[in-house]
């Protein structure tokens, strides 16, 4: 663990790998984003419908659920710096594919491969903890979340004004494929300016790649039972386009219902053999980790990234049509709530340093709960600006609950913090996909009312949390335990 001073204007040791890695973040969030401000210029080009730009977006989003979990995986197996850099390098591929698209189906194609570089973030997450002490670590995660996530925003303030400047009616596919150049180019000055470790420390790895590790026989079933709200997101994703949209046919949804199914068995399968010696030899308590904390992280980040997601997709529409504003103004207005991420998030990693993990969720879930139902009452009763202010509010505590979630996860089993950062990413975006199905039956302010009750099921179970402390044991190449310090 690196122990110089924490300056933010450093470019050198941990605040150099901190910097590049938000950086490497902000590329990614840009290309995963990168068509949603070009969508109408794409629909002319491609002379798609309305609903099948939904499935673009859909498919763009829903498929980072199993990429998180992947990219966790193998983060924790092969490294940070080397996972990165091959996201950053090959994710580029399919946004140049995308960009050079004529049909919808290639589009569709193209879409889907661009969804797994929305699972960079969890590379970061377990690359940031390597490198900051528990003191900092909340702010350094914060920082890392809250500046990398804002290249969504920049996305939509930057792409269509270069679509413009390129000009013509293949300005977006221009626009789209800078994206791409930027990341393949940023994946090899990731590589060669990265260690995954300061000098002399050492990278615990996990010691099965294809499922978690948990410690006791609760845990397997409480591990096994977590797992399944993924599939069944899917499932609903699935349900909801062939039977809502129309989009896919009956017998293909079918198929993938049974495709799910067979996938969640062989999942449990490989759970079941990473784990089977707990069934008759104990793990000793020095090693033991309680999954319940990754499980309340789970739900916590259903509520809290999964309602910014949700929110962002359509915060725009909502002030278009309840102010009766033109969708320039609508849009304007909206992205502020991006802008909320470059404070929000590191100032929830910032609170949880400082007064503790459990008391700084309580507060921000709580916060959460009481800003949705806020936003729920809003109509065009209500003056804009006076709606603008509370939507504000209320992203504050959306974006710093983000910080102070990822604030704890590197806290729970040093080895095992790319999949728990996977599996806790996945559920953001399991959330994501939830509440917009829900507001695809429900008017705004039910489905504002819906995220905040969630919120208060997430700060139920947070009752149940317990403060990281003491000390994580992980075990060196040459048998000996180190202990890592997490309060």
């Amino acid at each position: 663990m690196s122990e110089e001073r924490f300056n933010l204007f450093a470019f050198t040791g941990k605040m150099k790998t901190l910097h590049l890695s938000w950086m490497a973040f902000f590329i990614t969030f840009l290309v995963w984003f990168n068509a949603a401000p070009l969508l109408q210029a794409i629909a002319l080009s491609l002379g798609v419908s309305p609903q099948e730009i939904v499935v673009l977006v859909t498919v763009n989003v829903a498929i980072a659920v199993p990429a998180r979990v992947i990219i966790g995986m193998l983060t924790d197996k092969y490294g940070p710096r080397l996972v990165y850099s091959a996201l950053l390098i090959v994710g580029a591929l399919p946004c140049f594919a995308f960009a050079l698209a004529e049909t919808f189906s290639q589009a569709v194609i193209a879409r889907f491969f661009v969804g797994f570089i929305g699972a960079g973030f969890v590379v970061g997450i377990r690359l940031v903890s390597e490198w900051f002490p528990a003191n900092e670590l909340g702010t350094a995660e914060g920082i890392y979340g809250g500046w990398g996530n804002f290249g969504s925003a920049a996305a939509a303030f930057t792409l269509p004004a270069l679509a413009l400047w390129f000009g013509g009616e293949n300005g977006w596919r221009y626009a789209i494929a800078l994206t791409g150049l930027i990341s393949f180019i940023f994946g090899f000055i990731f590589y060669a300016s990265v260690r995954d470790t300061p000098k002399g420390a050492t990278y615990f790895k996990p010691k099965n790649l294809g499922a978690m590790e948990v410690t006791s026989v609760g845990d397997l079933y409480l591990l096994l039972l977590m797992k399944l709200p993924m599939y069944i997101c899917m499932a609903l994703l699935t349900w909801r386009l062939s039977s809502g949209f129309e989009l896919i046919s009956y017998s293909f949804a079918n198929i993938i219902y049974v495709v799910l199914v067979l996938t969640y068995i062989f999942d449990c399968y490989h759970v079941w053999q990473a784990n089977k010696e707990i069934f008759h030899t104990p793990v000793p308590e020095l090693h033991r980790y309680k999954f319940k904390q990754v499980a309340v992280l789970n739900i916590l980040y259903f509520a809290t990234f999964g309602s910014e997601l949700a929110v962002v997709s359509i915060l725009p529409l909502f002030f278009a049509t309840t102010f009766d504003m033109s969708p320039i103004h609508a849009g304007m207005i909206a992205s502020s709530y991006a802008f909320m991420n470059l404070m929000s998030r590191p100032g929830g990693g910032w609170i949880s340093d400082k007064f503790g993990r459990k008391p700084t969720l309580l507060i921000l879930t709580a916060g959460l709960a009481v800003g949705y139902l806020l936003v729920s009452q809003v109509d065009s009763s209500w003056s804009v600006w006076s709606a603008v202010i509370v939507v504000m509010a209320c992203s504050f505590f959306v974006q710093s609950g983000e910080g102070a979630v990822f604030a704890t996860v590197p806290l729970i089993k040093r080895r095992l913090t790319g999949q728990i950062a996977g599996m806790t990413g996945a559920y953001g975006n399991v959330g994501a996909v939830v509440y917009l199905l829900v507001l695809s039956f429900v008017d705004y302010s039910v489905f504002f009312m819906v995220i905040s009750a969630t919120a208060v099921l997430g700060f139920v179970t947070l009752l149940f949390m317990e403060e990281p402390k003491g000390q994580i044991a992980e075990i060196n190449e040459d048998g000996s335990v180190e202990l890592i310090d997490v309060a």
